[in-house]
């Protein structure tokens, strides 16, 4: 062996060490061993350099070669993301399993599609001057789409040749531009490192809300466009359900859905839903705006720690494109263990719970990446995220919960109790909050002139608290014994609980409920208990109330009536004034 060529020295599972790397550099993307496995280096020291491969290491030996490319860990962006499913590394599935039905190692398969033409329209002449981020041209990906060819950031100067509308493949030149005299060739596709951020022109304050259709969130903690969300919950909880749910009804334009570390068969499941999943509002296959990456828990575990920085650059690039993306990761639990076991590889001093002393700086450079932002003047896109945790036994306070609680501004917290008695969302209204109540309120209001949700909102959340508190008396002396105004709260408590929280997945009308619905629901339901109170002022008991038809009504409106039907609601509000009434004149 000679002490100058790059070869292995040592081997630790998915973790190795080369020498002869002096020229290498933190980040660099290297093929290890004969079968030419994809890895990244880590560490350097001297000439010594530490990989993490992000393939299986069976069979690797010590003294094979090893192949610097002298770039970074990058993914190939351009026309044929949309509807696409890849791996943690964005090598596309389909491709992985030509030929066998396991993926093979040391497979080099590029991420878009080199063969496949698209309809390209250009939006600039001759002679015009462009910089980094401008539209090029379109190209209609999918009947729902348009997908936005941008100018490189590197890239300014005079158009001196744009390709004619047309059919072309990515890698096929469709602009030059001159700058002086060096001229630049533009193609569909680009490729960007995914540990970098995308640069933008300007931080925006967000204003509008994330409608997801699910109230819980929307109405009590909405998620605005461009912030941060997770969603931490013990196993059974409905984690995976929820961002489901989030990915189906979010008024995004793009989905990113990244399975990072999660079992085989959820992600069998999503593989399988999603393609025949209908977008709600477009009646297309959801799958034209969505594109998933898959990276289970069986997969080499230094691929999972990969996987989320793919799916975010994934999202910044069509967020440059002016569109508003919702990036789902399931689950930055599976992720942070996957740095915790690279982490004892590396032989690094362990912190919390043997998670690495770099946890929180890590979810950092992954949370703070969301947000809402002017790309250029004129072009504005988001990116919002929503992080599932899975903390082992449901208890809030170990590592990566904590920490990611520093980074996001809304706190989703899932409750096993109430999954347990089939409530779902189980979102838990008591430990869960959002700190973009200001931020939305104007848009909230402006749903309705006539209502006010910051009103109805802190209406409710009186009602949900003092609830809390009688249910500790409950569970001591029973409920007969309280006096009727309180178990007056404690039945409108229920119908909040029952009649606005709870929600089924599978029913047509609660499935999703629009801004509009959940307003005229929550104010119908305190209209009950105001007028409800106004009766027990006159000493009528509260049976009298809490048995009223009505009643039943109003916990079965939100599956029979539509998300369009106003008079609905008023119709309802009728009846109740009516039987209120009745029994006004026959206390009277």
């Amino acid at each position: 062996m000679q002490d100058n060529k790059q070869k292995i020295i040592e081997i630790n599972g998915p973790v190795i060490k080369a020498q002869g790397m002096q020229d290498s550099f933190i980040g660099e993307i290297v093929y290890v061993g004969k079968e030419k496995l994809l890895g990244e280096v880590i560490r350097l020291r001297k000439d010594i350099a530490t990989v993490q491969v992000y393939e299986d290491t069976e069979g690797l030996k010590v003294y094979e070669d090893v192949e610097a490319k002298g770039v970074p860990l990058s993914i190939e962006l351009g026309p044929g993301l949309i509807g696409g499913v890849f791996d943690g590394l964005g090598r596309p599935l389909k491709k992985l399993q030509e030929g066998s039905l396991f993926i093979e190692k040391g497979q080099s398969v590029r991420t878009l599609d080199g063969r496949r033409k698209w309809r390209f329209s250009p939006a600039l002449e001759k002679g015009q001057s462009i910089k980094g981020l401008d539209i090029i041209g379109e190209i209609q990906e999918t009947a729902i789409l348009k997908h936005k060819i941008l100018c490189p950031y590197n890239i300014e100067g005079k158009v001196v040749f744009i390709a004619p509308c047309g059919e072309y493949s990515v890698d096929e030149v469709i602009v030059r531009v001159k700058n002086n005299r060096k001229e630049s060739e533009i193609k569909m596709s680009s490729f960007w490192p995914v540990r970098k951020k995308r640069p933008v022109s300007k931080y925006l304050k967000p204003s509008q809300p994330l409608i997801t259709g699910q109230r819980v969130l929307d109405f009590f903690f909405p998620l605005a466009k461009g912030g941060s969300a997770i969603i931490p919950g013990g196993f059974g909880a409905g984690k995976t359900v929820l961002q489901h749910q989030l990915a189906k009804w979010s008024d995004a334009e793009v989905i990113v859905y990244i399975g990072c570390g999660e079992r085989g068969n959820e992600m069998t499941q999503v593989l399988k839903e999603f393609p025949k999943l209908l977008d709600p509002r477009t009646k297309r296959p959801l799958m034209e705006r969505t594109v998933l990456i898959a990276n289970t828990s069986n997969m080499p575990v230094t691929a999972r720690e990969a996987s989320i920085y793919t799916g975010i650059t994934i999202a910044e690039y069509f967020r440059d494109m002016g569109y508003d993306v919702a990036l789902m990761a399931d689950s930055t639990s599976r992720w942070a263990e996957a740095l915790r076991e690279i982490s004892g590889r590396l032989e690094e001093l362990p912190a919390e719970e043997g998670f690495p002393a770099y946890l929180s700086s890590m979810l950092a450079s992954f949370y703070e990446r969301a947000g809402r932002f002017e790309v250029v003047p004129g072009r504005e896109g988001s990116i919002s995220v929503v992080g599932a945790v899975s903390p082992p036994g449901g208890d809030f306070s170990e590592p990566v919960t904590v920490h990611s609680k520093r980074f996001v501004s809304v706190f989703w917290a899932l409750d096993k109790e109430l999954s347990s008695k089939r409530h779902f969302p189980a979102v838990n209204w008591i430990q869960s909050y959002s700190e973009f109540l200001e931020d939305i309120e104007e848009w909230w209001d402006s749903q309705d002139s006539k209502v006010k949700w910051s009103i109805l909102r802190k209406e409710a959340m009186v009602v949900l608290q003092e609830d809390e508190n009688l249910q500790k008396i409950v569970r001591l002396i029973g409920e007969d014994p309280l006096p009727d105004i309180q178990k007056l709260t404690l039945f409108c408590a229920r119908l909040i609980k029952e009649g606005f929280l709870q929600q089924f997945a599978f029913d047509k009308n609660d499935s999703f409920c629009t801004a509009a619905k959940q307003l005229a629901l929550m104010e119908t339901i305190l209209y009950f208990y105001k007028k409800a109170k106004d009766l027990l002022a006159k000493k009528i008991p509260v049976t009298k109330v809490t048995e009223l038809p009505v009643c039943e009504d109003i916990f079965r409106a939100k599956s029979e009536i539509a998300n369009d039907d106003r008079k609905g609601f008023e119709d309802l509000r009728e009846r109740i004034d009516k039987q209120f009434d009745y029994i006004r004149r026959e206390y009277e």
